[in-house]
This record gives C-alpha cells, structure tokens and sequence, in this order.
C-alpha cells in the first residue's frame, strides 16, 4: 500500500533528565545506536526509507536531530511541542491523503517484532495499534497496553488538526468507542525508555556479556555493561551504560548506572 510514516522525535525527554539536557531523547544509545536509527532501521524493514516515504518530527534540541537524520527522512520541525496528534497534523500536507504508521521513536523492541505483523489484513479503514498484554490490573486498551506503533487510515491523519492534542484522545479513543479499534499482539517485549530504569533496562537486554565499541579504551574492569564509542572506563563498571565520549576514572565503581558528558552526567 501507499503507506506514510512518521517517527516521533519531538519529545522533550524530562523524565530522562540530566541526560536529555545533552541529547535529546530520540538520540540517547541503546546497544550503542540512537533509538532514532533503530526506528528507522525497523521502517527500512518493510521498504519505508528516504523523504518521500518517511517523515521525522524535532522540537527539544531540534538542530541534533536535523543534522543526525541529514537526507534519510522528510523533517519538521516543531517551534513548541504539539503533541503526537499535533505532529500528524503539521504534517498533512506532506501526508498527502496517504494512511500512516506512526512510531515512537523511543520504542524498544525485542523478540519477534515485525512491522508487517501490524500490517497484515489491514483493511486501511479500521485503526490499528501494536498492543503489549498488560499483566495484572486492566490495561489502557482491554487487557493491552500501546506498544509504541500504530496505523492511521488515511481519513483519520486527514482531519487531525495542527495543534497541540494526543492521539489517545484525537484517534485512538473515538476509534475504540466506535468499535474501530484493533489492537495486534505483540509478540516479543516493547519498553518506552522514558524513565532511566527502562532505558537502562534496554541497553542491558541487548548484551549477553559486554558490549564495547571498537575505539574504547577499557583498563579497567566491565560487566555486562555498554561501553560507547571513544569512552575510556578505567574503574570498575557493572551493569552499566557508559556514552560515547564518556569516563570513568581510575578508582571510580558505577553499578547500574549510566555515564554522559564526560565524567560529570550519572544517572
């Protein structure tokens, strides 16, 4: 199908915070690659590539992120935050009357997790959304909770306004109590690495062991940990995700932590 997509980038990240001073969150490394890349490379999956097919939104230190996506995608950039309905809204016009997938850009994925399994079947009409079985207590759609991917019919992207509002209640709940909503089970683990236990969580579920980029410089001591490109860790580092960049002094013992910006930003 005629098939749009949007990343959403613009977030200002402040549960991430002081990490998200330095980069904005779509940015931040997980398995040393910024979740943006991971978003797109999971669009490339299904063929969605280049500023025709695929759009990405920035507000919060919106100049990183222009200049990471470079020609690999449609910007637009927000002058203040308009939300995840806001954001498809300012975007009709590139839209052009197409359906639209839209991703979180700070969605994890792990397992068995394909966007054609969203796309199978679908009618276009109907809105879908990519669902997590919530354990426990009810979750915020039946026994689902949003997985960070969902399908707009090209009907509902059209009359999304551009202003801020969210797609829970632009789309998602009119959808439901019209009986228009159909959530997919995902199968495999979706976490949204807003909070630092998730994002740290995140980066620990893509190492066995460690996770080192070829130009650190480890004298130390590392245990299942990620160690970014350039960063130089000779303390003792466990559990940990230390940046691009980033040190962790002789003498020094992070566990659960995260290392930015030198050897000033934990987390």
């Amino acid at each position: 199908m005629n098939l749009a997509a949007i990343v959403l980038a613009a977030g200002e990240g402040q549960r991430l915070r002081p990490l998200t001073t330095i980069r904005p969150k779509a940015l931040c490394p997980v398995g040393n690659e910024a979740m943006l890349d991971r978003a797109l490379a999971l669009l490339a999956s299904i063929g969605l590539t280049g500023p025709g097919n695929v759009a990405v939104n920035a507000c919060w230190l919106a100049d990183q992120v222009v200049e990471h996506v470079g020609e690999r995608a449609y910007m637009s950039v927000e002058k203040e935050l308009l939300g995840s309905a806001g954001s498809v809204g300012k975007l009709r016009s590139w839209v052009d009357g197409r359906p639209v997938l839209v991703l979180n850009a700070d969605a994890y994925f792990s397992g068995d997790v394909r966007i054609s399994s969203l796309l199978d079947g679908w009618d276009t009409r109907t809105l879908r959304m990519l669902g997590q079985v919530h354990v426990g207590h009810q979750g915020e759609f039946g026994g689902y909770d949003f997985a960070g991917m969902s399908l707009l019919p090209a009907a509902t992207a059209a009359r999304l306004p551009e202003e801020h509002g969210d797609l829970v209640r632009e789309a998602w709940r009119p959808a439901e109590a019209a009986g228009g909503l159909e959530i997919i089970r995902l199968h495999g683990l979706y976490l949204d690495c807003g909070t630092p236990t998730s994002y740290l969580h995140a980066n620990l579920l893509e190492v066995e062991d460690c996770l080192i980029a070829p130009d650190a410089r480890v004298t130390g001591t590392v245990g299942r940990s990620v160690i970014g490109a350039g960063a130089v860790v000779e303390g003792e580092v466990h559990d940990s995700v230390i940046w691009p960049g980033a040190r962790v002094e002789r003498g020094e013992k992070l566990t659960r932590a995260i290392r930015a910006a030198g050897h000033t930003v934990r987390v």
